[in-house]
């Protein structure tokens, strides 16, 4: 397979680790979109949303418990976030691995077009 993601999971390109447990990596961006551009993503390839299922649902709950730590870490919890996961061509996932994006730091645009 030849997923940058699962690479970064497998360390075999670095990142920027801000959080890691036995399931989830997150990282900053290396291309961010605001102060704080933080992706959290499973271990485990899950191409995107769309192929969560009863067997793997269970690590995006685990996913969010690990942005709830993160946003304390990166003294953003307060001030707010923003929370993102695009889904197949026309929502604009560039790769194909279920990640979610945090991003924080400034006061965020009110539109997402």
């Amino acid at each position: 397979m030849d997923c940058i993601f699962c690479k970064i999971a497998n360390k075999e390109i670095p990142s920027q680790v801000v959080f890691e447990n036995k399931n989830i990596l997150a990282f900053k961006d290396l291309n961010p979109q605001a102060p704080v551009h933080i992706l959290v993503i499973p271990k485990n390839h899950i191409p995107s949303i769309n192929e969560i299922n009863s067997k793997n649902s269970s690590i995006v709950a685990e996913i969010f418990q690990a942005i709830n730590q993160i946003v304390e870490q990166e003294n953003i919890k307060e001030s707010g976030y923003r929370v993102i996961s695009n889904c197949g061509e026309d929502g604009c996932q560039s790769v194909q691995h279920l990640h979610f994006h945090i991003l924080g730091g400034k006061k965020l645009s009110e539109t997402l077009s």
